[in-house]
């Protein structure tokens, strides 16, 4: 493609959504085209930060609005896949899809079908693009001398307030390990390159949302806990979650550990919950710790300050839509693939199942693999 601008139709816009745009607007070759969200307030505000893009009323008007090259789906979590399958169904346009891919056992199956009708589609894993994260990504191997442990921690602020509360329940989120881990688990997974085999959970709802109730109901997300991932490889994982540690002075931190030493990332949450009083909001640190020569070294890894105001993740939105948008151009490859996407959702509902029934889930035997 090789259109000056590539247009966006956007799909929901909502917080994430609303995200989204701030960072297609420092793109230089992109713009938003088109708009369609139900909610009249978020709707204002997306029009907002995007005055040109036209407001559509369904998926199917805003596929017909004339300068959309490209579709991003941000839309609250169980809304995914059927909109996917809408776009394959109406205008099979390049897709940028929000994770997580889809929320159910029963939902697995339907992603192969997709893989035909959809020419491109990239699964949005904005970890992967936080420049801390990306840092460590790439030094892991090489410092561990291969990995043997991994260790992914989040210790952050509860779930946010989201248009009708859609995310206070399982049947729409999927489940914490779903909604909120399916990052982590995707990172396991690049990280070491290798696919899982089983995963043993323990996790419960302790603290958030109990006071809370909507249409008589209480939500039922979890809000802590612990995953434990066995990989082909040999190599172990595990993911400790806590959504009441917003006072921590870092939200991730990763750790890896081999034969030749140790490798670890620290990054804090967004800016805009940093308290005020402390000063400034803490930098992005990296920590090599060969076995020999003994002796930590920490490398300070800063986020361009523009980038830390379009969105809460760290810059990480504005570099994956670099990138997929140098796939629309045919100018990249696609980087999380659907087979990505699956994986992350499939280890999140093995992570649920596990704390639910108290058991190891092997993947293999309890979910049908991807080709």
């Amino acid at each position: 493609m090789t259109k000056s601008s590539i247009g966006y139709g956007v799909v929901g816009c909502g917080m994430m959504g609303q995200e989204h745009i701030r960072n297609i607007a420092l793109l230089p070759d992109a713009h938003v085209a088109a708009i369609f969200e139900p909610d009249p307030g978020m709707m204002a505000a997306s029009l907002g930060l995007a005055p040109d893009a036209r407001p559509a009323v369904s998926i199917a008007e805003l596929l017909a609005t004339e300068g959309v090259d490209c579709v991003l789906i941000a839309s609250p979590n169980h809304r995914h896949l059927s909109q996917l399958e809408e776009v394959a169904a109406l205008r099979p346009l390049p897709v940028l899809v929000e994770k997580p891919l889809f929320t159910s056992d029963d939902d697995e199956t339907r992603i192969a079908a997709l893989k035909a009708r959809l020419p491109l589609v990239w699964v949005a894993m904005e970890y992967r693009y936080m420049p801390p994260v990306a840092a460590f990504v790439e030094q892991a191997g090489g410092v561990t001398g291969g990995i043997r442990m991994l260790t992914i921690r989040e210790h952050r602020f509860p779930f946010l307030a989201k248009v009708g509360d859609w995310n206070r329940f399982n049947r729409n989120t999927g489940g914490t390990l779903v909604e909120k881990c399916c990052h982590f688990f995707d990172l396991m997974r690049l990280i070491l390159k290798s696919d899982p085999v089983r995963v043993m959970a323990s996790a419960g709802q302790a603290i958030n949302h109990l006071d809370e109730c909507y249409g008589g109901e209480t939500p039922d997300i979890l809000d802590h806990g612990y995953v434990l991932v066995d990989f082909a490889s040999g190599a172990r994982a595990m993911l400790e979650l806590c959504m009441f540690g917003e006072g921590s002075r870092y939200q991730e931190e990763l750790c890896a550990i081999g034969g030749s030493g140790k490798i670890e990332c620290r990054v804090p949450g967004p800016g805009r919950f940093w308290p005020r009083h402390l000063g400034a909001a803490p930098v992005p640190e990296l920590i090599v710790s060969p076995r020999s020569p003994s002796g930590p070294r920490l490398l300070e890894i800063p986020v361009d300050a523009r980038l830390l105001e379009a969105g809460d993740h760290n810059g990480s939105t504005y570099f994956e839509h670099v990138r997929f948008v140098a796939a629309v151009r045919g100018q990249g490859n696609v980087e999380v693939t659907l087979q990505d996407g699956w994986w992350a959702v499939v280890m999140g509902l093995a992570a649920q199942r596990s704390a639910r029934e108290g058991r190891a889930v092997d993947l293999a035997s309890e979910f049908a693999m991807p080709d």
